[in-house]
């Protein structure tokens, strides 16, 4: 079967929060594109990081995954169900894509679902791109909090996954403290503490000084900044993601401020 790179780069833009998404959606779709070029031109594709061997093992894992986690409790529930659809909806997919994607969720709930092996060949394909790796646990993260399936069983399901992609826990209280600061502010009335979602992407707890805060915000900035991260590799169809999670870092910073009634 033929992955085409707008495809799997709208399932990341459309899951993955608005523009951070559409962007790394587009650079995905970029490595696709350039590996379309080089098939055509008759060159040999490579093992890890062959872009279209990542493309279809991103697209199948995401959606055995997000089967998987679905059922960690022992049931899909209604909004589980809904979230997956909404997905792809979402990603435009044609009749047959959609039937395969829904048996791809299917597969993930079979108990005998390899979840290690399944995350171990992806890593595998990634290779030295941990970025990608990220995002799937991202993607996975934001599908949860759509369906529910956030409660010990999935959070258990959610630990292996991270652990099987070198994903740190730590980075995930970070994405989940910036996806409910996000619905926060797209439903105000969800009931999301915003406050309590900043001091947690900044790392601190609100017992902290106002000196200690703007220490870790500094710190933050200083790690995620787009010259810096240019200048260790970040490539440039990536540099505008860079940019965004400076800016969302920017705004937990300035909720706390507010907060706390610092200047």
């Amino acid at each position: 079967m033929i992955w085409h790179g707008k495809a799997v780069g709208a399932l990341i833009g459309v899951v993955a929060a608005g523009p951070v998404g559409a962007l790394f959606g587009a650079f995905l779709g970029h490595l696709y594109d350039a590996q379309a070029e080089l098939t055509r031109s008759g060159a040999q594709a490579a093992e890890p990081g062959d872009p279209r061997r990542i493309q279809e093992a991103f697209f199948r894992g995401v959606f055995q995954v997000m089967g998987h986690l679905a059922k960690a409790d022992g049931r899909v529930s209604e909004d589980e169900i809904r979230a997956a659809r909404s997905i792809m909806s979402e990603l435009r997919l044609n009749e047959r894509e959609t039937h395969l994607a829904q048996d791809l969720f299917a597969q993930g709930k079979q108990r005998e679902f390899p979840l290690e092996e399944t995350l171990g060949e992806l890593r595998r394909l990634c290779g030295p791109r941990v970025d990608l790796c990220r995002m799937f646990v991202q993607i996975q993260l934001q599908t949860a909090l759509w369906g529910g399936s956030l409660d010990d069983a999935g959070r258990n399901v959610l630990a292996r996954v991270c652990a099987a992609l070198g994903v740190s826990a730590y980075e995930v209280v970070q994405m989940e403290a910036l996806l409910r600061m996000q619905q926060a502010g797209r439903q105000p009335h969800t009931g999301v503490d915003r406050v309590a979602a900043a001091y947690e992407v900044l790392g601190v707890s609100r017992s902290v000084s106002d000196a200690e805060v703007t220490k870790a915000y500094r710190r933050l900035m200083n790690q995620n900044h787009p010259d810096k991260l240019h200048a260790k590799g970040l490539p440039e169809s990536m540099m505008k993601l860079a940019a965004e999670k400076t800016r969302q870092i920017r705004a937990a910073y300035d909720v706390v401020r507010e907060a706390r009634g610092m200047r």
